[in-house]
């Protein structure tokens, strides 16, 4: 289920799941109460106005809250992953971790997939260490699309003793699965989950081993 098809460097592999919200503290509080496991603060993205807590999926994978920080003024523009358009908590995207990422998106241009142009980002964690890391901008990923992220020598969040909820199973819906998985190979990358069914709009939902049970995140904590 963690493996997907790369092409320069070493294969891309499920890096994490983002679950956007309006309301951080709320959703953290909610995702707490579902699973029996408090999800822990990674950190704040200076200039985006977005923070995050953190879960680890396990396979060297993780599940991603992120919302606005309150801490931070307002961004120029608006938050990534449609956050203020939001009126409640939503699975909107996942990432694949890739290396040498400039030449992943070379690649995918020659396949006629444009992914963005790589970005630099950084955020201390609560230690105050620095991590930073390159990716393709989550709003150019469409459909059931990821975005590339390339940590580089940086530490994998997932290595740092974040609490657990295993991934069971991720599942998605699209009008034209075919479509879907044609865009994916575009980008070198092959879906991961369980396979794409057809539906009326495109939609990732995860079911997560939680302590009190399988939970499901989709549009809405434990959405069905």
């Amino acid at each position: 289920m963690r493996g997907t098809a790369g092409t320069a460097g070493a294969p891309a592999v499920l890096d994490h799941l983002v679950y956007a919200t309006p309301d951080l503290e709320g959703t953290v509080a909610e995702v707490a109460e579902l699973t029996g496991v408090r999800p822990v603060r990674g950190g704040s993205h200076p200039g985006r106005g977005t923070r995050n807590h953190l879960l680890d999926l396990g396979g060297g994978a993780y599940f991603e809250i992120v919302g606005p920080d309150p801490e931070q003024p307002a961004p120029a523009g608006p938050r990534w992953f449609g956050i203020d358009a939001l009126t409640g908590p939503r699975l909107v995207a996942w990432a694949v971790r890739v290396t040498a990422i400039a030449d992943r998106v070379a690649e995918a241009r020659a396949r006629g997939a444009d992914p963005g142009d790589p970005a630099a980002m950084a955020r201390r964690t609560p230690e105050g260490a620095r991590i930073a890391w390159r990716l393709t901008p989550p709003e150019r990923a469409q459909g059931l699309s990821p975005f590339l992220l390339d940590w580089g020598d940086a530490p994998h969040p997932s290595g740092s003793g974040l609490p657990r909820v295993p991934l069971v199973s991720l599942r998605a819906t699209h009008p034209d699965p075919g479509a879907a998985r044609d865009a994916l190979a575009a980008l070198g990358v092959r879906w991961p989950g369980e396979p794409i069914a057809a539906g009326p709009a495109a939609q990732l939902t995860a079911v997560l081993q939680g302590r009190h049970g399988l939970v499901a995140f989709g549009r809405g904590a434990g959405a069905p």
